[in-house]
């Protein structure tokens, strides 16, 4: 795909603001659009102030557009109600620009998958609302591409780590704890396998997508670090950080009860069925295509382990 093709990136959240920065330092023209400007964008990334719920200020935005990335993420309780809008709006903005639609997923839609490996093919499932949620979006995804509106691919990640993230379950309770000397709060059994995506890694697989014509009109699990047991990557954590990292399991009853009057631990405790069973992403598909990727466990849990070192220090 020619570099000088503009590509717009809506979310600027902690996968928006990495894929921005990695297409402007690759040398294509790049556009990012979000309601606040992010600390962290390049100043080569030409920065809009967008709600991208409207569709009309969306396809303003991406005016012009080859490509569109979609990694908008509205709070994690308001998921029903502001992430569909959302998503139209960037449909909107890719279909009345004629352009490329690359949208980032996580799994949540395919549900309980009672151990086994998930595919591109795996039925979509889920019964939790965040999981019905990401489904319906999906199918609407595919048929727009199926009618002919507008060209597709779609990227599905796991649960996100990394410099910048905070808000995931190997965000702060995990890795700040680990440097304040405390144990990382988890759910679910730790010494199960499970795949965790690592943000570059996303963000990489995002370009791919977005600058390779082989993956249009496909879902593709995005390649990351190999998958490992929560309690081994703690051990690689507590290698990093200079002792033992436990982990404090928070019971699932807990968190309903909690979620009584906490929206957030509502919302974790219904997607505790991730941590009870092994939870695999098989992303041979991409490699097989693309080539390997995906950067070693040891080497994304130090950059990580960096970072949150880093913000301790200069906040």
């Amino acid at each position: 795909m020619e570099q000088n093709q503009l590509h717009v990136v809506f979310g600027t959240g902690q996968v928006g603001q990495t894929l921005a920065n990695r297409l402007a330092a690759d040398g294509y023209n790049v556009r990012a659009a979000s309601r606040h400007r992010p600390t962290g964008l390049s100043d080569q990334v030409d920065w809009r102030a967008v709600d991208a719920s409207d569709p009309a200020a969306a396809s303003e935005a991406a005016q012009g557009a080859s490509v569109i990335y979609q990694c908008l993420n509205p709070p994690y309780t308001t998921w029903p109600t502001q992430f569909p809008p959302l998503q139209r709006g960037a449909l909107t903005a890719a279909e009345s620009a004629g352009a490329l639609l690359v949208s980032l997923e996580n799994v949540y839609a395919y549900g309980p998958t009672g151990g086994v490996p998930m595919t591109e093919a795996h039925e979509l499932s889920a019964t939790t609302v965040k999981g019905r949620t990401r489904a319906t979006m999906t199918r609407e995804l595919l048929a727009a591409s199926e009618s002919g509106r507008v060209r597709i691919a779609i990227g599905r990640a796991s649960d996100f780590f990394g410099p910048g993230v905070t808000e995931s379950s190997l965000g702060e309770r995990v890795f700040a704890h680990a440097l304040a000397g405390k144990p990382a709060d988890f759910i679910g059994d730790p010494t199960l396998a499970h795949t965790y995506s690592y943000v570059p890694d996303i963000a990489a697989g995002l370009a791919t997508l977005g600058t390779d014509e082989r993956a249009v009109g496909q879902v593709w699990h995005l390649p990351g670090p190999e998958t490992v047991s929560t309690s081994e990557l703690l051990a690689l954590l507590g290698a990093e950080v200079g002792h033992e990292v436990p982990a404090r399991i928070m019971p699932v009853l807990l968190l309903r009860g909690l979620g009584l009057v906490n929206p957030m631990m509502k919302s974790l405790a219904e997607m505790a069925y991730e941590f009870q069973e092994d939870f695999l992403l098989d992303t041979k598909k991409f490699t097989s295509t693309f080539g390997e990727s995906g950067t070693p466990l040891r080497e994304a849990v130090s950059a990580t382990v960096a970072w949150y070192r880093d913000s301790a220090t200069t906040s």
